[in-house]
């Protein structure tokens, strides 16, 4: 059987994807706390609504990923009922100012 090379460049890329996802994937769960997931984004004004799953402080350093998206920030505002917080616990929902467009169900992690 004559394998051609479109097919083999085709094959290795596939792999190599796979292997960068499953790298990123580990790296993610090694070096990252779980904080919670996006309930809702409000794009008018850029914040999602999160609900959390551990605690988060402001000026900790966070990461978003989730389809295509995948971007580090500092938490420089959160709120609660549209009150300024500093810090908020494990099952607080809670508005947080992001950078970038996300989505329901967008993963946030705390580094």
């Amino acid at each position: 059987m004559v394998v051609k090379k479109k097919e083999v460049k085709k094959k290795d890329a596939k792999k190599k994807k796979l292997e960068k996802k499953e790298a990123k994937e580990k790296d993610i769960k090694s070096k990252e706390v779980f904080v919670g997931i996006v309930a809702n984004y409000f794009d008018h004004v850029g914040v999602a609504a999160v609900k959390l799953e551990a605690g988060l402080k402001k000026g900790d350093k966070i990461r978003v990923v989730g389809g295509n998206v995948d971007f580090e920030q500092t938490v420089d505002s959160m709120q609660i009922q549209h009150k300024v917080i500093t810090e908020a616990k494990k099952g607080d929902d809670v508005g947080i100012k992001l950078k970038e467009k996300v989505r329901k169900d967008y993963k946030i992690f705390k580094k």
